[in-house]
């Protein structure tokens, strides 16, 4: 999966990139509105915490949560997500999950994703299949329609 890009910067300025003349307290509503303000409540000086190079002193759903902060607080009128929710623990994925619905809500957003919990609520899907397009539609609908994504979202999903 790609890395999350974070810098060799404090919280507060990681958040600040997506913005930089955003004030502290519009930093801490996107961290907040990202699922970010109570770890990073927990470091040692807060948002005034240095990160490391690449966030290494964060688990990977923290440095995800700080990307995504970034996000909001940018605003963009597009956004790219690509496996955005690989590789997270149950909990990381459930708290990343609800900030994404938050930063997809009004916006278009290319979503690439093996696991299906992050696009399940998107307005359509297109199934790739050996690099041709397979089947379109919400998540409802390919479930119905198309074999391949029923039987990957039974596989995810358990019963559906």
């Amino acid at each position: 999966p790609p890395e999350t890009v974070l810098f060799g910067e404090s919280a507060l300025e990681n958040i600040r990139y997506g913005r930089p003349s955003a004030s502290d307290d519009e930093v801490r509503e996107a961290a907040a509105l990202a699922a970010a303000d109570a770890f990073i409540g927990e470091l040692p000086d807060g948002y005034e915490t240095y990160l490391g190079e690449r966030g290494t002193r964060l688990s990977g759903g923290q440095r995800q949560r700080i990307a995504i902060a970034r996000a909001i607080l940018k605003d963009p009128p597009i956004l790219l997500l690509d496996e955005a929710t690989s590789s997270l623990d149950a909990e990381s994925e459930r708290l990343v999950q609800a900030a994404l619905e938050g930063l997809m809500a009004n916006r278009t957003t290319l979503v690439i994703a093996h696991r299906l919990a992050t696009v399940k609520k998107v307005d359509r899907i297109v199934v790739m299949n050996r690099g041709r397009i397979e089947a379109v539609g919400t998540h409802e609908a390919l479930i119905r329609e198309n074999p391949l994504y029923a039987r990957l979202a039974e596989l995810q999903f358990g019963d559906l």
